[in-house]
């Protein structure tokens, strides 16, 4: 195996393997450990627990990680950034024009709500690790920054300044605010008290007035 490279968010760009029988162990240990840390939690996971679900010895762990820690992190690097490429990229200038804004605004809601879904356990973890785990805190600090840089470039591009003064701080009050709408409409947080069609539609119009006004 190849010496790893950091690609966007601090993700490891998939590793170089000499055998194809090496990259299927890699992304076995990677799917055995996510299953591992849902169902144990992260404290009471150990590398033995994640060798055996993975069906190889703990030396052949040790061959692709240094400790449960550095697996975990990759695990969740790859989780956020897949999640961060298929929000944000639904977001362009483009989309934001005419009729297309609301329903623009809608399907990113979609997909971030589908992204939380998607892996429940892990994302309970993810959040409940970054309140008491510098290097958990820090990854999580580190997407939700770029996040808001990218919806305050956004905000720059399609809201007049006369309209929206501060792309910088209204991005933060709309990242922070979808994201925990969100969570709380996928459940993260306890049954929400209302429907989710009917969350998600206050939501998309909750984020549309505050790029765009009131429609008269």
């Amino acid at each position: 195996m190849s010496i790893k490279e950091i690609g966007p968010f601090g993700l490891q760009k998939e590793p170089s393997f000499a055998q194809d029988r090496a990259r299927r162990t890699y992304h076995a240990l990677l799917e055995a450990a996510a299953e591992v840390f849902v169902a144990k939690g992260f404290d009471a996971t150990q590398t033995p627990d994640i060798a055996a679900a993975a069906g190889v010895s703990v030396g052949t762990f040790y061959r692709y990680f240094n400790d449960k820690r550095e697996i975990f992190l990759e695990i969740l690097r790859r989780n956020l950034n897949r999640s961060h490429n298929e929000v944000l990229s639904g977001l362009t200038a483009d989309r934001f024009v005419g009729a297309g804004r609301r329903g623009t605004i809608e399907r990113t809601i979609e997909v971030l709500i589908e992204n939380i879904t998607r892996s429940p356990g892990m994302q309970k973890l993810f959040l409940e690790l970054s309140l008491r785990d510098p290097q958990v805190a820090a990854l999580k600090r580190a997407f939700d920054d770029e996040g808001r840089r990218r919806v305050a470039a956004l905000i720059a591009a399609i809201c007049p300044a006369d309209q929206v003064a501060d792309p910088e701080a209204t991005a933060y009050m709309i990242h922070t605010a979808a994201v925990e709408c969100a969570l709380r409409i996928a459940g993260a947080h306890g049954a929400p008290p209302v429907p989710r069609d009917r969350a998600v539609a206050a939501l998309t119009e909750l984020v549309y007035r505050a790029l765009f006004g009131i429609e008269l």
